[in-house]
């Protein structure tokens, strides 16, 4: 195994870097805005001219370096094509590939969707140590899920392994989700959906109310507020036992900017969840994520020194 490594997790927005030893030790992590112009084709050379940049100062040469793992933010099979990022004007094609034909000196590139790979990272380094398997749900703008089974991701035979984020919890729902359905889980129990349930539920509340702002209030007792995360409790619960129900995974782990509420938000989806689910799983463990926009960068590295 050579020296170094390098954990690269593409958003929307930035582009989070890690340089690592290979026995796990993050070096040096760093970011770049992401560029999305013209389809996105300055994603990648933006990525590795930045390692490059990193590399020279540190006096690492390529030949040093076992690889690099990456996520990105859309479906991607075992093999590193990606199925479309449509907010990185990506279409389908083989990232490892091309990250090869840029960089040929690079070595091996592994590449997974940027959910799983952060579920793999609080498996290996974060609020998941010690377990095997587990279900990371980030609850942020939307809902991103990822699933690593026996150490390994799952990333499903089109890359959508673990995106129960639009998941229908009510079919009844007048209003349309981002995805063009109803009543998916994301209207309710992503950051957004909350938002949009609060300004239902509190016409009257002030324009700069955030999703933050609802679960405060629930901390200071405001019932509205309290019976929004009950709400939001029920769906995530409900769901996750039918995630169990298909994979059983050891622990559920919850992530993503809501999940900074703390035990008023996991105790109560824990409790709907062990309310409905089936006596086989009715005692899967749950935890809160611990490495925050890090958990990315470790599970591409993680992916990366995994024997094949």
């Amino acid at each position: 195994m050579k020296p170094y490594a390098i954990g690269i997790d593409i958003g929307g927005t930035a582009i989070k870097l890690g340089l690592f030893q290979t026995d796990g030790t993050l070096l040096e992590k760093w970011q770049l805005p992401t560029r999305t112009e013209e389809q996105g084709a300055y994603v990648l050379p933006d990525a590795l001219d930045s390692i490059r940049t990193v590399m020279a100062r540190r006096s690492i040469l390529w030949e040093d370096v076992e690889g690099a793992g990456m996520g990105v933010p859309g479906p991607v099979n075992d093999e590193g094509t990606v199925f479309r990022c449509v907010n990185l004007g990506w279409d389908v094609f083989n990232v490892p590939e091309k990250m090869r034909e840029l960089e040929p000196r690079l070595g091996r590139v592994k590449v997974s969707n940027d959910v799983n790979a952060a579920a793999l990272g609080e498996l290996w380094k974060g609020g998941a140590r010690g377990y095997h398997s587990a279900f990371l749900v980030t609850l942020g703008t939307g809902i991103g899920g990822g699933l690593v089974l026996n150490d390994r991701i799952v990333n499903g035979a089109n890359g959508g392994a673990g995106e129960i984020g639009h998941f229908c919890v009510d079919p009844s729902e007048p209003e349309r989700c981002s995805c063009g359905g109803h009543g998916c889980l994301e209207q309710y129990a992503s950051a957004r959906g909350l938002l949009r349930c609060a300004r239902k539920a509190m016409p009257n509340a002030p324009e700069n109310m955030s999703a933050k702002t609802v679960c405060d209030m629930a901390r200071e007792g405001d019932p509205v507020a309290l019976s929004l995360l009950d709400q939001l409790g029920h769906m995530l619960g409900w769901t996750f036992t039918a995630v169990a129900g298909s994979v059983d995974p050891e622990v559920f782990v919850i992530g993503g900017g809501l999940s900074h509420a703390g035990s008023i938000l996991l105790d109560r989806i824990q409790a709907e969840y062990r309310k409905f689910a089936f006596h086989a799983f009715q005692d899967t463990g749950f935890v809160l994520a611990e490495l925050g926009n890090d958990a990315g960068i470790y599970g591409c590295v993680r992916m990366l020194l995994q024997e094949e």
